[in-house]
């Protein structure tokens, strides 16, 4: 019996990086532009100087693979004008309107006093990797943005 239950641990532990590998793998989809603003958003611990309008625009390419590439501008939490370039990957979950998304980039504009404000930042560009879970209707999109552990936001785009 005990050798039943080690093949059996050994074959979930095998299934693993096979089922991580089929999540990250390429999915047949229709590629399109997408473009988006931001127009909601939430700090988890509120601050006075916190900044809740990010005035984001953001245009992302969506190839026929389920990849993705894009950029955004933003004012961050401080009220600086930021930029986040990136890539990502989308899920959609099939037969619903509902998808996530994770990107993963580079970001630009936390300097001077805010240099701090986010992890690894140097010389004002700092990695990021951001997810967050959408709905769309026709050429409509709204997604649900985590932002760390710092707030939470909501976009609204458009397929062009």
């Amino acid at each position: 019996m005990a050798s039943g239950v080690s093949d059996h641990a050994s074959a979930q532990t095998r299934d693993i990086p096979t089922a991580l590998r089929e999540l990250a793998g390429p999915v047949d989809s229709q590629p399109y532009w997408y473009v988006q603003g931001s127009v909601w958003t939430k700090h988890f611990s509120p601050a006075p100087e916190h900044n809740n309008n990010q005035n984001l625009i953001g245009l992302e390419r969506h190839r026929d693979d389920s990849y993705l590439w894009g950029a955004a501008t933003f004012r961050h939490s401080f009220g600086g004008r930021s930029h986040y370039g990136y890539v990502g990957k989308r899920f959609d979950f099939a037969g619903t309107p509902f998808n996530a998304k994770l990107t993963a980039g580079l970001l630009h504009g936390y300097r001077g006093e805010y240099r701090d404000k986010i992890p690894f930042n140097r010389f004002g560009i700092a990695p990021a990797a951001i997810p967050s879970l959408g709905a769309s209707y026709r050429r409509l999109g709204v997604d649900v943005v985590l932002l760390g552990t710092a707030a939470t936001m909501v976009n609204v785009g458009f397929k062009l």
